[in-house]
Formats: structure tokens, C-alpha cells, sequence
């Protein structure tokens, strides 16, 4: 049972768990960031391709 507390307060002390979080928000945050980008470049481009196509035809 000892062996047991001490490796639940080693747990509980030790930093990986909110670094592995931070982590994550900071993964999710680039993901967004990076949707987003793609999303505008993708209208942008979009739009050009339609204008040529108007014009070509």
C-alpha cells in the first residue's frame, strides 16, 4: 500500500501531465491557425480561377 501512495504522489507532483495539456491547446491552436489560412488562400484562389474562366470563355 505504501508503494502504491508513493507512486500516486510522485504523480501527483511530477509536471508531465500539464505539459502534455499545454501541448495540446498549443496543437489545436495551429490547427485552427492553419484551417483558417487555408481557408482564405483557398477563396482567394477560387476567385482568380472563376475570373479566368470568365475570361476565357
Amino acid at each position: 500500500m505504501l508503494k502504491f501512495a508513493n507512486s500516486v504522489k510522485k504523480f501527483l507532483v511530477s509536471e508531465d501531465g500539464p505539459t502534455a495539456v499545454e501541448y495540446a491547446v498549443m496543437l489545436a491552436l495551429i490547427i485552427v491557425v492553419c484551417l483558417a489560412a487555408v481557408s482564405t488562400i483557398g477563396s482567394a484562389a477560387n476567385s482568380k480561377f472563376q475570373t479566368v474562366g470568365n475570361y476565357l470563355t
